[in-house]
């Protein structure tokens, strides 16, 4: 019963989640923490880093790793078949009238008016994601309750990549290096 609470839980996520895996993490959040309540805000923020550092999109890994923490190897199938079902069918039948029908200006405005809705999306997840690292599950943002570790880390990490335009990967692993001997420092 639980595969197919899996199932269904990631197929309406592969359903609703234009935009690609930053769009679906409001989604993901939704089905996993919200409703279902398989992780916490906290394991969710986990999850979405370790999406990021593993190959393939979000979304898909995010259904392979609550598949398996929920129901092991066949709760892992039943997530992840459920998460790309609807892509796969969706992709092929958008390709075919994106091919008959690219060069009408209807359906470049109808693209044009979606792409609003999908930065928002994006934002939101990332906002949620933010506060969730830097105030925790807190019930109130206080500047008491910062980890300011976390932002200066934050921070830092921003200026790298726009500024100096440091590899994405070299950054994650020298936040997790600076986190590492943060920690270590700190007992």
């Amino acid at each position: 019963m639980i595969c197919l609470q899996l199932f269904l839980s990631f197929l309406q996520i592969g359903l609703f989640s234009f935009g690609g895996g930053y769009a679906a993490m409001p989604l993901i959040q939704n089905q996993i923490v919200d409703l279902h309540g398989w992780l916490t805000m906290s394991e969710f923020t986990d999850l979405i880093t370790i999406s990021q550092m593993t190959p393939g999109p979000i979304a898909v890994n995010s259904a392979t790793f609550v598949g398996i923490k929920i129901a092991g190897f066949p709760g892992a199938l039943a997530a992840t078949a459920g998460c790309i079902l609807p892509s796969c069918i969706l992709v092929i039948l958008l390709a075919k009238l994106y091919l008959k029908y690219r060069n009408m200006k209807t359906l470049q405005d109808v693209l044009g008016f979606l792409r609003p809705a999908v930065v928002a999306m994006i934002a939101s997840a990332g906002v949620a994601v933010l506060v969730s690292a830097f105030w925790g599950e807190a019930e109130k943002i206080l500047l008491s309750d910062t980890n300011w570790e976390l932002v200066i880390i934050f921070f830092l990490c921003l200026f790298l990549l726009i500024k100096i335009k440091m590899s994405p990967v070299a950054v994650m692993l020298l936040a997790g290096v600076l986190k590492a001997g943060t920690a270590l420092l700190g007992r």
